[in-house]
């Protein structure tokens, strides 16, 4: 099985294929059920922007996942285990809003 590949691999892809034969099919059905060639070609090119944008999105949600996922696998570079001023280090507070009695 030389083409069989993982299902997740390249799913933004296939469903992208799905949609661009369903363009095709259903004005096709249209025209067979007695729909007007001016109906069935509405129906295509609308077809057609949704696919084309559902594509976009995917597409974005695809390079947002995987940069999300390499920054996962990144170093962490953050400020935790830094010390000096303005680190919050427990204890007492001396002075300022403590009550007088």
């Amino acid at each position: 099985m030389s083409g069989h590949r993982p299902p997740s691999e390249d799913s933004a892809t296939d469903v992208v294929r799905w949609a661009v034969f369903s363009c095709a099919l259903v004005p096709v059905v249209l025209l067979w059920y007695g729909s007007s060639l001016a109906g069935a070609a509405g129906t295509a090119l609308g077809l057609a922007a949704v696919t084309a944008v559902c594509r976009v999105l995917l597409r974005q949600s695809e390079r947002g996942a995987a940069r999300l996922l390499a920054e996962e696998r990144a170093p962490h570079r953050g400020r935790r285990h830094r010390t000096g001023t303005g680190t919050h280090r427990g204890g007492r507070h001396t002075g300022g809003n403590s009550p007088v009695a």
